[in-house]
């Protein structure tokens, strides 16, 4: 642990391209070509995707007008090569918080995108501050009729089984993960063990209320879980799937596929590599020790590169 976050203080200090270099098995690379090199790869090994576009918090109407324009670009482009691939967005990158309205309008011109070409948009979720908001705005677009469209619940969160109960009445598309984002204690479970039982829970919850149940974890004690559920409930495997990251604990993607379990891929590129990068590293301090004794191994020589 102390060498987790020692590691993380130094982050900012390594250079950029170290740092390109430490996220190339985690984001498919800048451009969209890259993307979708990596999308047919994946198609081929079994395994579905879901393309996100990297960028958040933006600042300017402008750029979020910009990604809504280069995820309508998107989804021609996976139309038009013939992936197996949805895609997912952060709110706060299509302008959040700037205003609700304008990201509503944002997000509900990229799934009525989605919906003219039978594909879906997964609206993930971010920090605890943007919790609600998100989920007003995937209610206010089923109230418009749309239906390609899911949301993302976090089992960290102490609110999340009321969450699941007060979209009942949705049948909604849910993606549970535990989480990455460090949140209070007042409003976030903090022990390991309390995350996974809610992450459980959550699950029981949303396949009561009639859910449609993506389970997004690389935590084989959860995999196991989750299969003991779904087979309580009698699911076939068109009525869930499993969702990983890209270049995250490949080996037990590897056995959920041959075990005939449908598995999606998230896989990010864009031009904010960069900032992606490092959140991802500076909100999970054991990525970046796992990341860098890794890259020692393949650059120093005689080190463990396997």
């Amino acid at each position: 642990m102390l060498l987790d976050r020692a590691l993380v203080r130094m982050l900012p200090a390594v250079p950029r391209p170290v740092v390109r270099r430490l996220s190339e098995r985690y984001i498919a690379g800048s451009q969209l070509a890259d993307a979708c090199r990596v999308v047919e790869e994946l198609n081929a090994g079994g395994r579905k995707a879901t393309i996100d576009v990297l960028g958040e918090e933006v600042t300017r109407r402008d750029d979020a007008l910009a990604l809504v324009d280069e995820y309508i670009h998107v989804f021609e482009t996976i139309r038009g090569q013939g992936l197996d691939s949805n895609v997912s967005v952060k709110p706060t990158g299509l302008g959040l918080k700037l205003d609700r309205d304008f990201a509503r309008e944002n997000i509900g011109r990229i799934v009525r995108c989605a919906e003219e070409r039978g594909n879906f948009v997964r609206i993930d979720m971010e920090d605890a501050s943007t919790t609600s908001e998100t989920l007003a705005v995937y209610r206010e677009l089923r109230a418009e009729g749309l239906e390609r469209v899911g949301v993302v619940l976090q089992a960290r969160l102490h609110r999340t089984l009321g969450d699941v109960r007060a979209l009942a009445d949705l049948g909604p598309s849910v993606r549970v993960c535990k989480g990455i984002y460090l949140e209070p204690e007042d409003i976030a479970h903090q022990a390991f063990d309390d995350i996974r039982g809610n992450f459980v829970r959550t699950m029981e919850e949303l396949l009561e209320v009639g859910g449609t149940l993506a389970i997004a974890t690389h935590d084989e004690w959860l995999v196991d879980q989750a299969l003991e559920l779904v087979e309580r409930h009698g699911l076939s495997p068109d009525d869930y799937e499993f969702q990983m990251l890209l270049g995250v604990r490949e080996r037990l993607g590897d056995r959920l596929v041959a075990a005939g379990h449908r598995l999606r891929i998230y896989v990010p590129y864009g031009r904010r590599w960069y900032e992606y990068s490092m959140r991802r590293l500076q909100e999970n301090p054991k990525i970046a020790t796992h990341i860098a004794r890794d890259t020692v191994g393949r650059l120093v020589p005689g080190g463990n590169g396997r």
